[in-house]
């Protein structure tokens, strides 16, 4: 295996360990908010596109008994580390880490639920990076979003649960892509603190379903002096799923 230094942090609270680099892109709120999408106690297939280290996936497993988990990242060295953290939190009878490329990804099409955290800039607005895993981590490069939400769409079971985390001001661009295939679409704003725009937000759907966008209220993440608010910690670190 490639030699980099690593840090072992904790998710959830203390129930999930994770190794991830400790230099370039590393897991933080993002993930633990996009597994806190799945409704509680949800059971069925889940599939984590793009899942890096395994963060989304192994706290979605945690919060999710009942569930499997499957993660795909084309990354060697990220899908190593990943399956590093599934022993790590003997999770080895839910959680499957596969080495592949998201379009290229051959497994059961009949998922229950895909959940992603894509790379979230656009290649022709994005500075350069210097450290090559956060750029692909950060940046599109090939697979732009739409080939993101198709990846998703394609494996999931019809009326199956697509739920996505990316950035506010892409928000046209995601709901585009699931126009006319997807219903029952929910936007869940991520506010930094009352009264700042929200700069994530969360996109669930159902794939073939009809029904009413609907934009829920969402949830503000600090106080004014910087502390999590308690809504937050709850989701955070106690695990409780949003509600969207």
């Amino acid at each position: 295996m490639v030699d980099v230094a690593t840090t072992e942090d904790a998710l959830l609270g203390g129930r999930v360990r994770l190794r991830q680099p400790a230099q370039g892109y590393r897991a933080a709120i993002d993930p633990v908010l996009l597994a806190a999408a799945l409704p509680a106690a949800y059971r069925g297939r889940i599939a984590d596109l793009g899942c890096g280290v395994g963060a989304a996936a192994l706290c979605a497993a945690i919060r999710l008994t009942d569930a499997a988990v499957v993660g795909v990242e084309r990354d060697p060295f990220l899908a190593d580390l990943a399956r590093q953290n599934v022993a790590a939190n003997a999770l080895h009878a839910r959680v499957e880490i596969v080495a592949s490329d998201i379009r290229a990804y051959a497994g059961d099409a009949a998922f229950d639920a895909v959940i992603a955290n894509p790379p979230y800039l656009e290649a022709a607005r994005a500075n350069a990076q210097p450290d090559a895993r956060k750029a692909a981590a950060t940046i599109e490069a090939e697979a732009a979003l739409d080939v993101w939400v198709d990846a998703a769409l394609a494996r999931l079971r019809p009326k199956g649960i697509f739920a996505m985390i990316h950035r506010a001001d892409r928000l046209d661009d995601l709901l585009g892509a699931l126009r006319g295939r997807a219903g029952e679409v929910v936007v869940f704003p991520l506010w930094p603190k009352t009264g700042v725009p929200a700069k994530r937000v969360i996109v669930s759907a159902r794939k073939g379903i009809r029904s009413p966008l609907v934009l829920a209220a969402g949830l503000v993440l600090h106080e004014a002096d910087g502390r999590y608010t308690a809504a937050a910690e709850r989701v955070l670190r106690d695990g409780a799923a949003l509600s969207l």
